[in-house]
This record gives structure tokens, sequence and C-alpha cells, in this order.
């Protein structure tokens, strides 16, 4: 005798049409455990972003204490004399010209990137990431590298070939070169794309530090400092400003993508 069907339960379709015993609950993502996941791995970046602007500028502040125990004699000033020493002439040549325009960007030109940068976020209406173009360039130079160059004093070493002011320690074009590059990476970068960039950006903070020395302007734990400081100060500022720019990434894509689809619509002709 056959079976009832009646009797029998149906297999339960899927998606693919493939039947599937009854009872046997499907798998599938929790909403929840996805999101809390995704805030795992976030909080640990942010903390990871934490630890690596506290490490420099904590090591950047150490260090000028160090000097300012003793600015005619520190620790480390043999180590000084010694890169000095290799810096030496003859100062003309292409060595002359990349030092030179090294100079003239820590300077003027230095200054206008950061704010011509300012004024496409404020035109483009991108508030958060102005406000943190401001706090990270404002505060990375005129609190930490001009606070530590008041704390220290330094002096620099003897017959500087460019222009110079007061203190040595740390050296503000290593600074800004090194924060700059954070700026930089952080506004107009992908993220897929700042490992390129971050290795980009330390070559060029260490051609930096070597035109500051071989200009005789600084010793060379001057420029260490004060790529430390900067880097430090960029970092920090990334992580408070973390939640703000991410959102604002958010609204931004929303934005692109409501406005492709208005076009799509304005384009697709009516059928009917």
């Amino acid at each position: 005798m056959s079976a009832n069907p009646a009797t029998e339960p149906a297999p339960t379709p899927t998606p693919h049409d493939r039947p599937r015993r009854p009872g046997r609950p499907r798998r599938s993502a929790t909403p929840g455990n996805s999101r809390g996941s995704h805030g795992s791995r976030a909080g640990r970046r942010r903390a990871g972003l934490l630890t690596a602007g506290l490490l420099p500028l904590g090591g950047a502040v150490t260090t000028a204490f160090v000097v300012r125990a003793d600015i005619t004699d520190p620790p480390f000033q043999g180590l000084d004399d010694r890169w000095l020493g290799w810096m030496g002439g003859p100062h003309d040549g292409p060595y002359l010209a990349v030092a030179t325009v090294l100079n003239w960007f820590g300077g003027p030109v230095g200054a206008a990137l950061p704010l011509a940068l300012l004024v496409l976020l404020l035109v483009r209406r991108r508030l958060a990431s102005a406000g943190f173009l401001l706090a990270a360039y404002l505060g990375g130079n005129m609190l930490v590298i001009q606070g530590l160059k008041h704390l220290v004093d330094r002096p620099r070493p003897a017959d500087p070939l460019v222009r110079v002011d007061h203190g040595s320690f740390p050296s503000g074009h290593a600074a800004t070169a090194a924060l700059l590059v954070v700026v930089v990476g952080v506004l107009l970068v992908p993220a897929a794309r700042r490992r390129a960039w971050w290795y980009a950006g330390a070559a060029f903070t260490l051609a930096m530090m070597w035109s500051r020395t071989w200009l005789h302007a600084h010793w060379l734990t001057d420029t260490v400092a004060g790529a430390a400081a900067g880097a430090g100060a960029g970092l920090l500022v990334w992580w408070l400003f973390q939640p703000a720019l991410a959102r604002e990434g958010v609204r931004s894509h929303d934005r692109r993508g409501a406005a492709a689809g208005a076009d799509t619509d304005a384009v697709t002709p009516a059928t009917g």
C-alpha cells in the first residue's frame, strides 16, 4: 500500500529550488551579531589609532625634557655631532637644489597647501573634514611644536645655511612634513591606497629630515623628535575626529547615490 501524500510533509522550497528536509533550520547571518562584529573591529582600529598617536608624541615630549635638562650637552650630543660632521660640504649641486626646495616647502608653500585644502573642503561642505584639518594643523604646529620649542630652546648648530628662528628642538619643518602626510592621507587618499601613501609619506619626511641637517639648521635628534611629534599629533586628532569623519563619509556616499539615481531616472525612457 502506498503512503498517503497528505500525511507526508512537503519539502520546503529554497531560493535555488533545491528541496531540503523539513525541520532543519537554514543558517543565516544574524544582523545583531554582524553589527557587533563590525563594531568590535572598529573599536580595535580606533584603539590602535590612539596608541599609534600617543607613542611617537610621548617619545618626542620625553626627549624634550631630556634635552631641557642640559641643552648644551644632552646625552645624545655625541651622535648629533657625528651626524653633523657627515653632513659637511661641499654644499652645492643637486643636493643644494633639493634641500632648497624642501626648505621652501616647510615655509610659505607648506602653509599655502593646507589653506587651499581648507577652502576646497568648505566649498564641498565637508565641515567635519575642515574641522579635522584646522585642529590638526593649528594644534600640531601652534600647540605641540611651538610649545616644545619654547620649553626646550636648544641652541642650533653653528653657521646654518638658511635663515632660522630661535629654538632648534624640535624641527618645525620635519614636524610639518609628517603632519601633512597624515592629514592628506586621511582626507584625500582612499583607504585601500593608504598603505602605499604611508610609505611615500615616510620617504618624504625622511628627505625633509635630511635636508634640515644637511643645511645645518637642526641637529639629527631635532628632526627625529619633530617628525614624531608631527605624526603623533596628526594621528591623535584623527582619533578624535574619526567618528565625525565616518558619519560625513556615509552622508557623502548617500548623496552621491541619490544623485546617481536621479540621473538614471532622468535618462530612462518612459514605457507603457
